[in-house]
């Protein structure tokens, strides 16, 4: 590993091109810096305000938050320690409202996105928001007008690129009549694969995959798992062998792992670096 790799180990991730922004593909996801639940402050704010500005030295250019990380904590936070972000991409969510720790009601009314578009540029101190994603399809708006008002924002100059969260193959092709994908964030990691056609469709289209809980839990991670048995042959955590596998796995993925921990930051960027040989690949592609 040369010096640079160490001082910036993100650049070895590669990097990803949407809508004329060029990221890298490790980027930090920004839930976890608020409180228990998803809910009210960090218990350690200057924590907080660390993990982001390292996230940032070591190489990180791509952030993802949501207006209902807190609500508004996150946002505020990234704000606090980065603003105003040079170089750094903040993309942010809108479409689930909060009532309590834990609680996520969708809301898709087209008045209330465009607020919380408004909202989010304020608290971010932005006249654009470069990724603005729907948090997730409300059932109870019909779909096209919660897109079209997508759109609305994106012909103001409000928004530059859209994504979505937690969507199907069919949910993106419905959206994509009425403006361009961009990004796409469903839940997927080595040992949970039920987005796996979702992932190979934008593989397709060139739509980015944002991973939401990339680091994997349970059996694979285990003592004598397959993670944990390719993460002590190659000298790295089960963690950054997790997100090494998902880097690997496609030249559209996007991971975001998120963290309240400046060791743990650093722990997460060092994955860019865990080179995996295709068996070792192979042996966890398998063992979901």
């Amino acid at each position: 590993m040369s010096p640079t790799d160490t001082d910036k180990p993100i650049a070895a991730s590669g990097t990803f091109t949407f809508g004329g922004h060029t990221v890298h593909r490790l980027g930090y996801g920004a839930m976890q810096l608020t409180g228990p639940g998803i809910w009210g402050p960090p218990r350690d704010h200057d924590e907080a305000i660390r993990v982001l500005r390292r996230a940032v030295d070591l190489g990180v250019d791509f952030i993802d938050t949501a207006d209902s990380y807190g609500p508004y904590v996150s946002e505020e936070l990234i704000r606090e320690a980065l603003h105003p972000y040079d170089h750094v991409l903040v993309a942010t969510k809108a479409g689930l409202t909060r009532t309590g720790p834990g609680v996520w009601p969708p809301v898709g009314r087209p008045e209330y996105l465009r607020q919380e578009c408004e909202m989010s540029l304020r608290r971010l101190g932005l006249e654009r928001i470069d990724l603005f994603q729907l948090h997730r399809i409300d059932p109870k708006v019909p779909a096209e007008e919660q897109f079209g008002l997508f759109k609305e924002l994106q012909d103001e100059g409000k928004i530059d690129q859209f994504g979505l969260s937690e969507v199907s193959v069919a949910d993106i092709e419905a959206a994509r009549k009425v403006l361009p994908v961009a990004t796409v964030q469903n839940l997927y990691n080595v040992g949970n694969r039920q987005s796996e056609e979702v992932l190979v469709h934008c593989e397709a289209e060139g739509i980015g995959f944002i991973p939401w809980f990339p680091l994997a839990s349970g059996r694979l991670v285990e003592p004598g798992g397959a993670v944990a048995e390719v993460a002590e042959t190659v000298g790295a955590s089960a963690g950054q062998v997790a997100l090494a596998w998902l880097l690997h796995r496609s030249p559209v993925m996007l991971p975001i792992p998120g963290t309240s921990s400046v060791a743990h930051v650093e722990e997460n960027c060092a994955a860019a670096t865990v080179t995996l040989s295709d068996a070792q690949f192979a042996t966890l592609d398998a063992a979901a």
